[in-house]
């Protein structure tokens, strides 16, 4: 594994001199905060060495560097997901590249559906923990230079840039939360008994990426903030129709609020 890390970061490093402070994840119809950043290299994944490649609409498959908020920063335009037949490994291997080619800190966002009844369409959630309903990317043999067999995850997400989040947040009248993270595979939306049972096990918020991602980057001890963007609401009796264009349109609307959290955030750091 490490040697295929290395050969895909020597990759990338052919074609980008500048070393990156913070990984960006840009999640579902979030990929607009690229319109904030001065770029200066655009990867399409088909063009890097061992990347997997996008296919879900809303994820633009490219790997974007340069500067943003006077930080140099790595983004990734679009993730990849379980539920389109990639592996575990393959879904998380971005961010061991990522780590490989310098990066302290890794921002994720994604768009999610909503099951604590305090939330409203549009409302940001910086995810202050998680529950995984997802296969762990670390079953299987472990590399001891990558990380620890059995990683400590009592703070998979930086408390500190969370609270700096949360300020930012009440300084621009956004509304925002903290909360918890469950994550599943998909591809399916919840049903109304799903949602209840992810209420019930403590989730605010359910989405179909992130955790495998937060694992890896706890794995190879790189501090994390992650935001959900909240696309749908589950919780209810009854649930009215839910599409993937419907998050799409969602995401796009609150798009503006996520980009402030990032760059103002990343101004801290």
């Amino acid at each position: 594994m490490p040697e295929k890390i290395q050969q895909t970061a020597d990759n990338i490093r052919s074609v980008v001199k500048t070393t990156p402070e913070t990984g960006i994840i840009l999640g579902s119809g979030l990929g607009g905060l690229v319109k904030e950043i001065s770029i200066e290299h655009s990867i399409n994944y088909s063009d890097i060495l061992n990347f997997p490649v996008s296919t879900v609409v809303g994820h633009a498959g490219r790997l974007i560097f340069g500067k943003l908020s006077g930080k140099n920063v790595v983004v990734m335009q679009g993730r990849f997901h379980f539920y389109e037949g990639y592996s575990m490994q393959e879904i998380t291997f971005p961010v061991r590249v990522m780590k490989f080619l310098g990066i302290k800190n890794l921002f994720i966002s994604n768009a999610a559906g909503g099951v604590n009844p305090d939330f409203k369409i549009g409302d940001l959630m910086f995810i202050r923990d998680h529950i995984n309903l997802m296969p762990n990317p670390l079953v299987g043999k472990n590399d001891e230079s990558l990380g620890a067999r059995f990683p400590d995850m009592s703070e998979p997400y930086n408390k500190n840039l969370i609270q700096k989040a949360i300020q930012i947040a009440a300084q621009n009248n956004i509304r925002a939360h903290a909360g918890v993270y469950t994550g599943v595979t998909g591809p399916t939306f919840e049903t109304v008994a799903e949602y209840k049972y992810i209420r019930a096990i403590g989730g605010d918020a359910v989405g179909m990426s992130t955790v495998p991602e937060v694992i890896v980057a706890s794995h190879m001890k790189l501090p994390c903030f992650a935001v959900s963007v909240i696309t749908d609401l589950g919780g209810m009796d009854e649930l009215p129709p839910i599409s993937h264009l419907d998050v799409l349109k969602a995401a796009g609307e609150a798009e503006g609020k996520l980009t402030v959290i990032i760059k103002e955030l990343l101004k801290t750091i």
